[in-house]
């Protein structure tokens, strides 16, 4: 049975997964784990060097241990990758084991957030707005099959994103 001991934050690069979750965690006084952090801790290499040295299979496999281990260790709040719903084991993972918020943005104005970003998006290549039509026509359906709540996050500030997931999640504050 589904339990909201986990909660998972899905959706495109550059919706805010990343700087939501440890606020969401700490609000919930659960542990955070961010799936790109673990996977450069463990590997010793960036996402972007994981992606073109091995490819983006190998990375989505090394996603896959690391979400299969977020699961099984103590209540987190686990910021995903984007793709990891394109793997189908994940997908039954985060469906099967943890409260999925989809947080969601169009993707031109992903593009605006990114091209002032810093980090490099392995998928996104040099025209982003593009490629992020492309990855939101596919990964759509994905997300909303697995999402237990879907949040419209735009230009909601960062605190009012925290506020809704709590509310959404229905968890008190510890």
């Amino acid at each position: 049975m589904k339990g909201a001991s986990h909660v998972a934050l899905v959706g495109l690069s550059g919706t805010g997964k990343s700087t939501v979750a440890p606020l969401v965690a700490e609000r919930t006084g659960r542990d955070v784990v961010d799936l790109d952090r673990v996977i450069e801790q463990r590997s010793g290499r960036s996402v972007t060097e994981v992606f073109a040295t091995d490819g983006e299979e190998h990375f989505r496999r090394l996603e896959s241990e690391a979400l299969e281990a977020a699961l099984s260790g103590p209540p987190a709040v686990v910021a995903t990758g984007g793709g990891i719903v394109t793997v189908p084991a994940a997908l039954d993972l985060l469906a099967a084991r943890s409260e999925v918020v989809w947080l969601r943005v169009d993707p031109a104005e992903l593009a605006v957030r990114l091209r002032s970003g810093t980090e490099d998006r392995p998928l996104l290549g040099d025209d982003a707005e593009t490629a992020l039509r492309l990855l939101s026509e596919q990964r759509e359906p994905l997300y909303r099959q697995v999402a237990d709540r879907i949040l419209e996050v735009g230009s909601v500030p960062t605190e009012d994103v925290v506020e809704r997931i709590v509310a959404n999640i229905g968890v008190i504050a510890q």
